[in-house]
C-alpha cells in the first residue's frame, strides 16, 4: 500500500522551503525591530474558544474548523486561526502585567476544511502578530507599517493596503438595523446560510461568497456611514498617521473580516496576481476580545499573513544559493578517513561542507559534487596526502588554487569566494 498526503495538505521541500525560510528569516528581523517577541501557541485548544471568539454564525466555526471529541469526552478544534489561542494565553499568563504595549508574534500551522485551490489549503501557514494594552491610533498605523515593512523586505511589490472601520458596539445596532432594512424585501433570494443569519448575524451576509448573494447585496449601507464620534475620530487620525509614515492605502468601504472580534480598524492587502484568492494579509482591532474571554478590558490588534500565497508571489523570482561550499572526494581507504575528519573540522567553523561515503568512485562522487551545485571541490588521494596540500577547483570557473591540507586554509580561502 502507497501512502499519500490528505487532500489539502501539502509537504513543503527543497528548493520552495528556501523560500519559506527567507520569509521567517526576514519577518522575524522585521519584528524584533518593533519590539515584538515571539509566543509559540499550541495547534489544538478548545472548541468552545473558537465558537465564542471567531462566532457560531460564521463560515469557519460553522463549515471549517477541524473538530472532534478526545478520548476524554471534550470537545476540541485545531486551531482555525491564531488571535483567539494567543488572547486564551495573555489572559492565562497573565501577560497584561507587563508594560504596555505587549507585543508578540508567531509563525505556524492552521486548519480549515476548505475545498483546496490555489493559495489555499487545509492545513496551512501563518505569521501572525499582535499589540495589546494601547487604544491610540497610532499602534493601528504602525502594526501596518510593520506589515508593510515585512511585505516589502521579502521582496514583495505592487500590492493595496485597504482598510476601514466597521465601528463598535455603540456604532454598530444602527448599522445592523440599516443592513436588515435594505435586505429585508430580498433576503429570500439569498442562500440557506445567509436567510437562516438575517436575524441572527446579518452582518455576516456581507462575508458570504455565493455568487448570488454578492450580487444582491450590491448598494447595501457601510458600516463607515454609521460611525459614532469615537470610531469616526479614530479612524480619521489613523489615515492622518498612515499619510505621516507615506504608507499608500485606499479606503474600502466593502471591506468585511469574516472573524466577529474585530471592532473599530479593519484592513487586508490584497494583490491582482492570484486570482480569486487575491489577499496576502489582513487584520484588524479587536478590542473587547479579551474582556469577553474574563480578562481585564482591554484594547488589541493585529494581522495574519498568509505563507502559501506570499510563497507563490515570489516563486518565480527566487534565486536559490542554498548549495554545499565546498564537497571532499577521495581516493582510497587513508584518504577517506582524512576527508571525513576535515569534512567535520570545516563544518565545525559553520561551512557546509560534503564527503563521500562507502566505495564511490572518483568518477562518481564528482558527479553528485555536480549535481549538488557545489562552489568548490578537493580531492584527496595518496599525492595530496604526501605533500599536505590540495588543489581547491572553483566549479563554476574551472580555476584551481593550491592550498594547505588543513582546515583553517581551507576555510579561509572558502570565505574569500563568498
Amino acid at each position: 500500500m502507497r501512502f499519500k498526503s490528505l487532500k489539502g495538505i501539502h509537504d513543503i521541500l527543497p528548493p520552495d522551503i528556501h523560500i519559506w525560510q527567507h520569509i521567517e528569516g526576514t519577518a522575524r528581523d522585521v519584528f524584533r525591530s518593533y519590539g515584538y517577541r515571539e509566543i509559540r501557541l499550541p495547534v489544538i485548544e478548545s472548541t468552545d474558544l473558537f465558537i465564542r471568539s471567531i462566532g457560531e454564525t460564521s463560515d469557519i466555526v460553522e463549515k471549517e474548523m477541524y473538530t472532534f471529541l478526545d478520548k476524554g469526552g471534550r470537545s476540541v478544534t485545531l486551531r482555525p486561526e491564531g488571535t483567539a489561542s494567543f488572547v486564551r494565553a495573555y489572559i492565562e499568563h497573565h501577560l497584561y502585567n507587563e508594560p504596555p504595549p505587549q507585543r508578540y508574534y508567531y509563525m505556524g500551522p492552521m486548519f480549515r476544511y476548505e475545498r483546496p485551490q490555489a493559495g489555499r489549503y487545509r492545513q496551512f501557514y501563518q505569521i501572525g502578530a499582535e499589540a495589546m494594552g494601547v487604544d491610540d491610533p497610532r499602534m493601528d498605523a504602525e502594526l501596518i507599517s510593520l506589515l508593510s515593512e515585512i511585505l516589502r523586505t521579502v521582496g514583495l511589490e505592487g500590492l493595496r493596503f485597504e482598510i476601514t472601520s466597521i465601528g463598535c458596539k455603540v456604532c454598530r445596532p444602527a448599522f445592523r438595523e440599516a443592513l436588515k432594512g435594505f435586505l429585508s424585501d430580498k433576503i429570500g433570494g439569498f442562500c440557506a446560510d445567509c436567510q437562516r443569519r438575517y436575524d441572527k448575524n446579518p452582518l455576516r451576509i456581507l462575508d458570504c461568497k455565493v455568487p448570488q448573494c454578492i450580487e444582491m447585496r450590491k448598494g447595501s449601507p457601510h458600516t463607515i456611514e454609521f460611525l459614532c464620534n469615537g470610531c469616526r475620530e479614530h479612524f480619521e487620525r489613523l489615515r492622518s498617521y498612515l499619510d505621516l509614515l507615506h504608507i499608500p492605502y485606499t479606503v474600502n468601504p466593502e471591506l468585511v473580516r469574516g472573524l466577529d472580534y474585530y471592532t473599530r480598524t479593519a484592513f487586508e492587502v490584497t494583490t491582482d496576481l492570484l486570482g480569486s484568492q487575491n489577499a496576502v494579509a489582513a487584520g484588524g482591532r479587536y478590542d473587547a476580545l479579551v474582556e469577553e474571554f474574563g480578562g481585564p478590558s482591554t484594547p488589541g490588534l493585529g494581522f495574519a499573513i498568509g505563507m502559501e500565497r506570499i510563497v507563490s508571489l515570489l516563486k518565480d523570482g527566487f534565486k536559490v544559493a542554498e548549495v554545499p561550499e565546498l564537497v571532499i572526494c577521495f581516493v582510497g581507504d587513508e584518504a577517506a578517513e582524512r576527508a571525513f575528519l576535515l569534512a567535520q573540522e570545516l563544518r565545525l567553523k559553520g561551512l557546509w561542507v560534503e564527503t563521500g561515503y562507502g566505495d564511490a568512485s572518483l568518477k562518481s562522487q564528482m558527479r553528485r559534487a555536480n549535481r549538488l551545485g557545489a562552489r568548490y571541490t578537493i580531492v584527496i588521494g595518496e599525492d595530496e596526502l604526501r605533500s599536505g596540500s590540495v588543489d581547491l577547483k572553483d566549479m563554476g570557473s574551472g580555476e584551481k588554487t593550491t592550498v594547505s591540507l588543513d582546515a583553517e586554509a581551507i576555510a579561509g580561502e572558502l570565505r574569500k569566494g563568498r
